[in-house]
């Protein structure tokens, strides 16, 4: 199996996909949904350096449910699972 190791500052998540929901017996194809916002981190990079060359901590660890925006982020498919690959700035919270 293949990994992915994150650098810097970047997080690698995993999208949570919602049920599908069928309103009206109208089923909305694929290409039509949007993304899901919700997803749990699966890896982390080493972290932020500040112009000194102090490494900054992340605010989230793996196994974390988060919320990122909506547009943020590079697609990345890795042994047919879709993952995103986002800076942490593109974390908006984290799903308690």
């Amino acid at each position: 199996m293949s990994q992915i190791k994150p650098l810097g500052n970047r997080v690698l998540l995993r999208r949570i996909e919602e049920d599908e929901q069928v309103k009206g017996g109208i089923i909305i194809p694929d290409s039509a949904k949007e993304k899901p916002q919700e997803a749990e981190v699966v890896a982390l990079g080493a972290g932020k350096k500040d112009d000194d060359g102090n490494l900054h901590e992340f605010s989230v660890a793996v196994a974390d449910r988060v919320l990122t925006s909506k547009y943020g982020g590079t697609d990345v498919k890795l042994d047919d699972v879709d993952y995103i690959l986002v800076d942490e700035d593109d974390i908006l919270g984290i799903i308690e």
